[in-house]
């Protein structure tokens, strides 16, 4: 392989991004596919934001670069990258940026009902951050439903083993052959 290749799962807050990614790698793993992880909130998360970069995009993709790099020097050709927005079409750029202008990208957008997003939310959310994290989530599950491109993969999480959406997840990848496209 000569270009680098991410799975992009996005998502609300609630939707279990992360639980999916981590066990997509698990999945991976297991199929002695490399591959490396990257959960993309991590990627900006400074206070205040840097002057000039109040979203944090500039940092995001400085910090991704830097990382992807070394993983790269060492041979790894295959990303799981994990953030909210990630899956809508302006982070184009960023991961061509990052990667190589070759990069193939895997969308995939983790969908979940508000009360299930609530539900697992509440679960989650021990300190202040509750009311805003529903408000944040709610707000950006309409956005990514009408934004997110052609193409894109959606997966309904509701009520759903996290295996089970990880193995409809990695199928949509390519990367592990015919073994993860179904269930067991």
């Amino acid at each position: 392989m000569d270009h680098a290749e991410v799975l992009l799962i996005g998502g609300r807050a609630g939707v279990g991004k992360t639980t999916v990614g981590w066990e997509v790698s698990a999945l991976l793993r297991s199929a002695a596919v490399a591959h490396a992880v990257i959960d993309g909130d991590f990627m900006g998360m400074v206070h205040p934001a840097p002057e000039g970069d109040p979203n944090r995009t500039e940092i995001t993709e400085s910090n991704l670069t830097a990382v992807w790099a070394n993983y790269a020097e060492l041979g790894y050709r295959r990303l799981i990258y994990t953030n909210t927005m990630s899956v809508l079409p302006e982070t184009t750029g960023m991961f061509e940026r990052a990667m190589g202008a070759e990069v193939g990208l895997v969308r995939v957008l983790l969908t979940a009902s508000d009360a299930t997003a609530r539900e697992r939310l509440v679960g989650r959310e021990i300190g202040s951050e509750l009311e805003h994290e529903l408000e944040g989530s709610a707000r950006k599950a309409r956005i990514l439903d009408r934004r997110a491109p052609a193409g894109t993969v959606r997966v309904v999480t509701d009520g759903r083993p996290v295996v089970d959406i990880a193995r409809e997840v990695t199928a949509a990848t390519g990367w592990a052959g015919p073994c993860f496209t179904g269930s067991s």
